[in-house]
């Protein structure tokens, strides 16, 4: 444990976790995306193009009418397709579009550039520091919720 433990990390984390999203989000109004909206794309994406719904308000952490309300928004714009469940029909499965593929491809271009921008000045050895005790950082913090019940 280092000898000073800085008191606002966590103030900055979270700023710079903010910073990051605005930023970014900015970039990604042009497409007719909201943060809500490119992160479940990007969920999406990365799951094979199919997923239960209610894994999607999960893994983006809102409640289940706000990501209704976000799906609604992305089918009108032809990104996504609900399906039923043949063995269920209550639960629904989202999809992607063939659409979708053509702005995925645009989000990539667009975050790659942000992430060349927002690591400039980063040095290869800085940018594994910052990894390393990010992964200690997040392995304590779920050793403490696990402790704690």
């Amino acid at each position: 444990m280092p000898a000073i433990l800085p008191e606002n990390i966590g103030i900055n984390l979270s700023r710079t976790g903010r910073l990051m999203r605005t930023r970014l989000d900015e970039r990604l109004v042009p497409l007719g995306l909201t943060q809500a909206k490119w992160l479940i794309l990007l969920y999406l994406s990365r799951n094979g193009g199919i997923m239960p719904q209610k894994d999607i308000a999960d893994c983006v952490g809102v409640e289940g009418p706000t990501v209704v309300r976000v799906l609604d928004g992305l089918e009108r714009m032809g990104l996504i397709e609900r399906r039923e469940q043949p063995a269920d029909r209550r639960t629904k499965d989202v999809c992607l579009t063939p659409q979708a593929s053509t702005v995925l491809e645009e989000i990539a271009t667009v975050t790659e550039r942000f992430r060349q921008e927002m690591w400039t000045g980063v040095s290869d050895e800085d940018l594994a520091a910052y990894e390393r005790v990010i992964a200690i950082l997040q392995r304590n913090l779920n050793a403490s919720s696990r402790r704690r019940g």
